[in-house]
């Protein structure tokens, strides 16, 4: 299984003198299984992009490409740069495109196909030559062929959003993309009017078994790319319930669930390469003690092979 990253930013895409080291394209990871070099692409922010026009430089010289895209979740930095993606223009391209289920009415194909409008865009989804199949997804477990397995698991988000788990040879990769940990959302203030003692233990009960859930879900992976959108400081100061991370909470939640390695990801718009560097140091000295947890700062163009 081989990763490369093409795009590693949240919210927006941020290009720049001060974001180069680590990219500031929003997310697109591309995957490689086996012999046969098949291709899984994760998230189509504005990194798919360059990855299309390198599919087209490279890929279609064996004939047609064939590939599958796993969608995260349809917020606008893991979608945009779908419109922009070479293949789905070349005849003879078989698509397949992945993702959750929202509780909306509209479709997936829909939220997809509507950034190809003529409001947006100037070529409609209706005009791609390419051959493109849409699938929604729960949580699920699935054969994908080729010795590939994937399992699904709803992270906590505003809008629901998938975690994927890929095995392939003895070897696991999990994403975890925009997510938080879950909380008690009643009311814990024993003075409030609207404080129930038994709501609030349902409450902490409820949270504490979907963050056990998740941690079962990374268990023993080889890579986590874990969301860590925030410092400490900025989560508990003014973003909780946004639906992102902070660097403490990823790493912990990698030695709890003995993952070996952790890729933290989905970095701020305003993160300068130099605080992440800083961060960097930080989520080492955080470790602490010697760990068999190794950790990694995704960047654009990053490559990891398992």
């Amino acid at each position: 299984m081989k990763l490369r990253f093409w795009g590693v930013r949240g919210s927006i895409a941020c290009p720049g003198p001060k974001t180069v080291e680590f990219g500031g394209n929003t997310p697109c990871l591309e995957l490689r299984f086996g012999e046969k070099n098949r291709l899984i692409i994760i998230d189509a922010g504005t990194g798919i992009h360059p990855l299309g026009h390198r599919l087209v430089w490279d890929d279609i010289q064996d004939g047609p490409i064939t590939t599958e895209i796993f969608i995260t979740h349809t917020h606008w930095d893991h979608i945009i740069g779908f419109p922009f993606f070479r293949p789905i223009y070349i005849p003879g391209t078989k698509l397949k495109v992945y993702g959750p289920i929202t509780f909306e009415d509209d479709s997936l194909e829909k939220i997809m196909g509507d950034l190809l409008r003529y409001r947006y865009f100037p070529v409609l989804h209706g005009e791609l030559t390419a051959n493109i199949e849409y699938l929604q997804l729960g949580e699920c477990k699935m054969d994908l062929g080729d010795g590939i397995t994937l399992k699904t698991k709803y992270l906590n988000h505003p809008l629901l959003c998938l975690g994927y788990r890929f095995e392939f040879n003895g070897k696991v990769l999990c994403t975890a993309y925009d997510t938080e940990p879950f909380r008690n959302v009643f009311s814990t203030d024993t003075n409030a009017a609207d404080f129930d003692p038994v709501v609030r233990h349902e409450g902490e009960e409820a949270a504490r078994e979907e963050n056990e859930k998740l941690l079962d879900f990374y268990r023993d992976a080889d890579i986590l790319i874990h969301d860590c959108q925030y410092t400490k400081e900025e989560y508990f100061s003014s973003k909780i319930g946004w639906g992102h991370s902070f660097f403490e909470h990823a790493i912990d939640s990698a030695l709890k669930a003995n993952v070996k390695k952790i890729v933290l990801f989905h970095h701020d718009p305003l993160r300068t390469d130099q605080e992440l560097f800083e961060l960097e140091k930080h989520c080492q000295k955080h470790l602490g003690n010697p760990s068999d947890l190794e950790i990694l700062v995704a960047k654009e163009g990053m490559e990891i092979v398992l």
